[in-house]
């Protein structure tokens, strides 16, 4: 008896997880269809900035720095 239990759970088990494997192989093909064909819905869309980048090294040598501060 005790060892048609463990063939039962080892059957159990193993189908277990060939379901399980076969249930992600699934999302995954269905994600890669919907990424494929699937069109963007834009309903509201951030402002656009300008684009923005570092300062380069030479750029910063020739700006003069500002003094925020007042002298009285």
């Amino acid at each position: 008896m005790d060892m048609d239990q463990a063939a039962v759970f080892l059957a159990g088990s193993i189908l277990t997880m060939l379901g399980f494997i076969i249930i992600v192989a699934g999302i995954i093909a269905i994600n890669n269809l919907l990424h494929k064909y699937w069109k963007p819905v834009i309903i509201w869309r951030f402002p656009e900035y300008p684009a923005t980048r570092f300062a380069e090294p030479h750029e910063l040598a020739t700006v003069e720095p500002k003094n925020e501060t007042k002298k009285s």
